[in-house]
């Protein structure tokens, strides 16, 4: 069973260190905390927020480190549950949290790139900020989740696609509120609009999901 093989100590070490991202977040920006809580299905903290943004934000680096650590609890879970022969070893642990960090990391200076280079940066910066809000919250959604498939609930693969599912349905409605409030740019250039989606949303993951099953991280 999944949980003979894990090791606890590790994964409560790094949920601490999520939960202190969190708690810093909370402390030191109060308010904006707050506010995001209720991003979910309320465009309040999109529209207060959007036009402050920076190049590096210190509320988003926060909750973005949390959701490196989420999502790489979660992802090694789901591939503990998936291919049952297998063990917990760190080492492989940290190359995964390692790359889902580089895979973020390299696709948000790609797309800030691009937005120089067409010189859309306005429209670049308030796409990011509305995407990474929606990742953000699915990392703090993920906490808890975490936190009881770890000690309470026995992993299933059942289990595995419907947090899988959940995790789909948050960020797709953060793309669609995305889209909605840049419609009618998206109309004018869907072709380019197109060959952003199936060279920096689409395929990263594809080549992300081929590495993991070829090499097995």
């Amino acid at each position: 069973m999944l949980r003979d093989v894990i090791s606890y100590e590790w994964f409560t070490i790094f949920m601490v260190l999520g939960l202190v991202f969190i708690a810093i977040a909370k402390v030191s920006f109060t308010n904006r905390f707050i506010d995001f809580l209720g991003v979910f299905g309320n465009s309040k903290y999109l529209k207060l927020y959007t036009k402050d943004q920076k190049f590096i934000d210190v509320f988003d680096a926060l909750l973005f480190l949390n959701l490196v650590i989420s999502i790489s609890i979660f992802g090694y879970l789901s591939y503990l549950t998936l291919e049952s022969t297998q063990t917990f070893e760190l080492d492989v642990f940290l190359k995964f949290m390692l790359g889902v960090t580089s895979l973020a990391l390299v696709k948000i200076l790609a797309e800030r790139l691009i937005g120089s280079v067409f010189e859309i940066d306005r429209l670049i910066d308030a796409y990011l900020f509305q995407k990474i809000s929606y990742k953000n919250f699915s990392g703090f959604v993920l906490l808890p989740i975490n936190a009881l498939l770890l000690y309470t609930i026995n992993p299933s693969k059942v289990i595995i696609f419907a947090v899988i599912s959940l995790l789909i349905i948050i960020n797709v409605i953060g793309f669609i509120t995305s889209f909605k409030n840049h419609q009618k740019t998206v109309i004018d250039n869907i072709f380019y609009f197109i060959l952003y989606l199936c060279a920096l949303e689409i395929g990263p993951y594809l080549i992300l999901y081929k590495i993991i099953v070829e090499y097995k991280v």
